[in-house]
């Protein structure tokens, strides 16, 4: 299995494609992260990627494995990444 690519090798190839510094696309990418974190609530699209998607998540009841006791689990906002169609497509090649 292929390894995910790190942030260093990201910026190298922003750089060497877009014709600019290391440290410029490294500030651009450090920025675009910036913006999706502070962004999320109301929703932050990637273009040709996703949305970054705040969700509310109803209380439910669960198992604990161990025991198979039922436990309430309370409701609470969690973040979600939802792929986008195009981006399915160009990795699935479909």
């Amino acid at each position: 299995m292929a390894k995910a690519l790190t942030k260093s090798q990201i910026t190298n190839d922003l750089a060497e494609r877009s014709g600019i510094t290391k440290k410029d696309a490294s500030q651009i990418l450090d920025h675009l992260t910036a913006m999706a974190y502070e962004h999320a609530k109301d929703g932050f699209m990637f273009p040709g990627i996703g949305n970054l998607v705040l969700v509310d998540r109803a209380a439910r009841i669960g198992r604990n494995p161990a025991t198979g006791e039922p436990i309430d689990i309370p409701a609470k906002k969690v973040v979600k990444f939802r792929v986008s169609k195009a981006c399915k497509d160009a990795i699935l090649n479909t």
